[in-house]
């Protein structure tokens, strides 16, 4: 047992039993289900209804932590309903897609008045008495509506709350917090400081602009109803990452996790750095069991997304006179709420952001390469013995292009598998429905890059219209080859003779000679924010095509990172980063010409994700026993 779980566990031990027994819990007991345990389903799922106890229990059979008593943690805050909150979801929803994730984003609009305590379970009826007892005593003094000012500066921005309004607000959290500390033994902490709605935090300083401008268009005189609502959260859990996955995956191993589509996962980040390449181990949500689990099954989800929300009282305002015929989309915990209809101020300010930008660029790494599948011995399960190449299983290229030096520089310089080539088609295919106009393509000279960006304008129907100009500037940190060398790449003349679509007139703005073995971090990512500064400069701007840049799983951050006036990650997360890169993760950034930058944003078409597939020996797996 974790020293941190332990005296968890002696706090609670410490403390006195109340005899207090929910109406839900009673038929739960008769269920056969221990007093405590049941206690703890209902706690976990807001003590809603038995069906949702008995479905949390059932699912938490196997939870080695079942038997735990550690409470869960609660908070009180202040949410805006109705007009206000959709607006604000547009921002949550606009700032991400303009400027990144940022800290406010892990949590849904809120005003804190009293920030996380804990509660015995056999509790926790108390504290919802005391919402209701305290909101009622307040609810004729309550502000008939609340003034929001914009405050700005370089790592915030929010809604500050007029001071005498804040007060009767500070007043209800004293309140709360005295009667529960009282009634039901808790410690809760009113919240004193200024009171505030946080819109961006933790956010670079150059989306500063970006950021106020987007939340000028929020009216915060728009129709809304104040709700003080009390959610709960598992304290083991805090300081840990949040993944949702995508796809069902079903244990291959003893150690390895079920998940289904839409369950939350709980992931230390200390525990990471020894699991292997593409895995990740943490804890179900849903069920409460460890184990390891596919990273590419999941995506990053936000801290909110596993609270529970238990009670909530509405306060009656002269601004909550809004209809539910606007069909305003109900509260999400996770800031993501769909409004169809974004309002009118937010659609003007997009628009006109839009009108500046002039040109998009796609940082792209390069397909499945056959030595990723077969391993670096790949090229000898496919020679004769003669030397002749020859299709050993159907993933291997049904062909190699035609070199003068000897065919085992393709050990150096592998080719694309064929489920790479089917990638990169499927990519371009995805980028053409989307109606994407690439205008130019830069490849490093690897050929699997090259085969790439072959495959992607093909899948574009643009093989005949664009060339792929080879810029050497793009190979990979060359302290990563495992020859401690220079691969010797196919030649320009080589690569049109393959009948490659190559831009013969293009002369790179590094030469292949000025590539040195072993460079230092500083000098990759020296070179990298050289290359794309040359490549954007070359490129005119007067088109708002898109620059296709196919390089390797290390090009992308340095890359958008230069472009963007993000700082160089730092090298010793370098390499754990880089692993995260699936064939063909793509990066987007897009041109704000007005305001002479470039900002990332969400690419045009998804990654491609699928499983692995194993070679089948009928014989062995079929005949014999």
């Amino acid at each position: 047992m974790a020293v941190a779980e332990a005296q968890l566990y002696a706090q609670v031990s410490n403390k006195h039993r109340s005899r207090s027994t929910s109406a839900l819990l009673e038929p739960l007991l008769a269920k056969g289900f221990p007093a405590h345990i049941a206690q703890k389903a209902l706690v976990a799922t807001g003590q809603k209804t038995i069906e949702d106890a008995a479905k949390w229990l059932h699912s938490h059979c196997n939870d080695p932590s079942l038997e735990d008593p550690i409470p869960q943690e609660y908070a009180l805050y202040l949410c805006p309903t109705g007009r206000l909150h959709s607006r604000l979801q547009d921002f949550w929803k606009e700032s991400k897609r303009q400027c990144g994730k940022n800290r406010a984003h892990e949590v849904f609009p809120h005003v804190t008045l009293c920030d996380f305590f804990t509660c015995e379970d056999q509790k926790v009826e108390l504290l919802y008495d005391i919402l209701k007892r305290v909101g009622d005593s307040f609810s004729q003094i309550f502000p008939p509506s609340i003034s929001l000012t914009l405050h700005a500066s370089p790592s915030y921005l929010g809604f500050f709350i007029d001071d005498s309004q804040a007060n009767v607000l500070k007043e209800f959290a004293v309140a709360f917090s005295s009667e529960a500390s009282a009634l039901a033994d808790c410690h809760v902490k009113p919240s004193l400081k200024q009171f505030h709605l946080t819109l961006a935090h933790r956010f670079y300083p150059h989306h500063q602009k970006t950021l106020e401008q987007l939340a000028k268009c929020i009216n915060p005189g728009e129709p809304c109803q104040w709700v003080a609502a009390l959610y709960s959260r598992d304290m083991r859990f805090v300081h840990y990452q949040r993944l949702r996955a995508l796809f069902q995956y079903k244990p291959q191993n003893i150690d390895e996790l079920m998940i289904s589509a839409g369950d939350l996962i709980y992931v230390d980040p200390t525990q990471q750095r020894e699991v292997s390449e593409g895995w990740v181990i943490g804890t179900s949500h849903r069920t409460g069991c460890r184990g390891f689990l596919p990273e590419n099954y999941t995506e990053k989800a936000h801290e909110s997304d596993t609270w529970v929300k238990h009670r909530e009282y509405v306060f009656e305002t002269a601004s909550g006179s809004f209809t539910k015929t606007e069909k305003e989309p109900s509260v999400k915990l996770n800031g993501e709420a769909h409004n169809p209809s974004m309002s009118r101020s937010v659609t003007n300010v997009l628009s006109l952001q839009n009108a500046a930008l002039r040109r998009g660029v796609l940082v792209m790494r390069h397909g499945e390469r056959v030595d990723q599948v077969f391993g670096k011995s790949w090229l000898q399960q496919c020679l004769t013995a003669d030397g002749k190449y020859y299709r050993a299983d159907l993933n291997f290229p049904s062909s190699l292009p035609r070199r003068k030096d000897s065919m085992k520089q393709f050990e150096c310089d592998p080719p694309l598998s064929s489920c790479g080539i089917f990638q990169s088609r499927l990519i371009g295919e995805a980028l053409l429905d989307q109606e994407v106009t690439v205008s130019y393509v830069y490849s490093s000279p690897a050929l699997r890059c090259v085969q790439t960006a072959q495959h992607v304008l093909q899948g574009l129907k643009l093989n005949q219209k664009v060339k792929i100009r080879v810029e050497p500037g793009l190979f990979e940190w060359t302290k990563w080859e495992a020859s401690r060398a220079i691969p010797n790449f196919m030649t320009v003349a080589e690569l049109v003779e393959a009948s490659y679509n190559i831009d013969t007139s293009y002369r790179g703005n590094f030469p292949l000679s000025s590539l040195v073995p072993s460079e230092s971090y500083e000098d990759y990512v020296s070179r990298s924010s050289a290359v794309i500064k040359q490549i954007i400069t070359a490129c005119p701007s007067k088109g708002k095509g898109v620059i296709l840049i196919v390089g390797h799983g290390s090009s992308l951050a340095p890359l958008t990172r230069a472009l963007t006036g993000l700082p160089n990650r730092d090298s010793r997360d370098f390499a754990q980063m880089v692993r995260k890169i699936p064939s063909l993760g793509l990066c987007f950034c897009e041109e704000l010409k007005e305001e002479n930058k470039w900002q990332m944003v969400n690419p045009p078409v998804k990654t491609l994700t699928h499983g692995a597939n194993a070679a089948f020996n009928w014989r062995n797996a079929i005949m014999e026993d």
